[in-house]
């Protein structure tokens, strides 16, 4: 295993062990952390991707219901994850789940929209995941999912300010590692709150003029824009950023 993969998988373990310390109240019902109950596939996606300095580094918001929930892995749809990705290891259960957002693991039969749009995309340009991740690595922000009452997804930006800042700290440090670690030339938030939160952590690294920060637009559905031909919207801001020849 080289050095990279190393500090990756020793930065993850720091992040999972940290946030899942914290305490919600309020609107969260339930929390999951899929760095520990999908730990297994998480460290596969290191080991096979994580393997060495990137050009660019995308970074999503946090898991989705039915995507990295199920899977561990960023936008982990799981016919990408499992197909695609090739991505293997055991789904465990979170110590208390919801009945309406049940862990399946990779028998789940629902495919998470926002994850499916990415990866067809990187699959359409690059064929395949080597090739994807030769240049590029994509990385969550948060690694936590927050429930309210009866099952709906909470962003981490809906949370009251004295349980967002320890979530915070703790996110923007193992973010800062990782690049620090990967190197990147081009920070790419998958959205507006990511790109915000690289350009706060890059604010108080040496050299953050070195960095390009930019977005792309995000592909949930629950954005209008992105249910309007999103890959050909996305392709056309990372030529135009100087990303993507």
């Amino acid at each position: 295993m080289n050095t990279i993969t190393e500090q990756l998988l020793k930065a993850t373990e720091i992040l999972a062990r940290d946030t899942d310390k914290l305490k919600f109240s309020g609107k969260v019902n339930h929390v999951y952390n899929p760095l520990v109950y999908a730990k297994e596939a998480h460290e596969d996606y290191i080991k096979k991707y994580g393997t060495g300095k990137k050009k660019v580094l995308f970074l999503g918001m946090n898991p989705g219901p039915w995507g990295m929930a199920q899977t561990g892995i960023p936008f982990g749809e799981v016919s990408y994850a499992k197909n695609w990705l090739k991505i293997e290891g055991v789904i465990l259960q979170p110590e208390k789940s919801h009945s309406k957002r049940p862990i399946e693991g990779w028998n789940c039969p629902r495919s998470e929209v926002s994850g499916r749009r990415l990866w067809s995309l990187m699959e359409e340009r690059y064929k395949t995941a080597a090739s994807f991740f030769k240049d590029h690595y994509i990385e969550n922000y948060c690694p936590l999912v927050f429930m309210e009452v009866g099952g709906k997804n909470l962003t981490p930006d809906k949370l009251p300010v004295e349980e967002r800042d320890p979530l915070k700290k703790i996110c923007d440090d193992h973010l800062r590692k990782v690049i620090g670690i990967m190197e990147p030339e081009y920070l790419v938030g998958v959205g507006k709150y990511a790109e915000k939160n690289f350009k706060r952590v890059v604010e108080t690294m040496n050299n953050s003029e070195k960095y390009k920060i930019s977005a792309i637009l995000h592909p949930s559905p629950a954005n209008p824009h992105a249910n309007r031909g999103w890959s050909e919207a996305v392709t056309k801001q990372l030529i135009e950023q100087g990303i993507w020849p």
